[in-house]
């Protein structure tokens, strides 16, 4: 005979590991969620990184075809990542003897800066 006062208990035990597993599993979930979110901007940001590698590049090959200092170059490429770069002479933003060139890269809203110096 089963006695009155422990009918339930089961049913109680079953719905309490059922809440405790869905917990952890929402909580998992939410974790691996937001590591996707981080991997996938890592990504980006090296993008706009070797896109302001490129307007340091581009920046320096201009200065050897003889550009002056002051000049300021852009470029959109076609996966949507672009460069701004300028090249600064010495002053307070720039500690270099004879210039600076600064390059900012952006892919998908994220943004990589360069400074090189000479």
């Amino acid at each position: 005979m089963i006695n009155n006062s422990q009918q339930g208990v089961s049913l109680y035990i079953a719905f309490m590991i059922m809440t405790v597993l869905m917990v952890i599993g929402f909580g998992m979930s939410a974790i691996v969620f937001s590591q996707m979110k981080m991997i996938k901007a890592m990504g980006n940001s090296v993008l706009s990184f070797y896109a302001a590698d490129t307007g340091i590049e581009r920046a320096l090959y201009e200065i050897s075809q003889g550009a002056e200092v002051g000049s300021h170059y852009e470029h959109s490429f076609e996966n949507d990542s672009s460069y701004v770069a300028d090249v600064i002479a010495p002053n307070a933003d720039c500690s270099a003897d004879n210039y600076c060139i600064k390059s900012v890269g952006t892919y998908k809203g994220i943004k990589r800066a360069i400074q090189a110096t000479r």
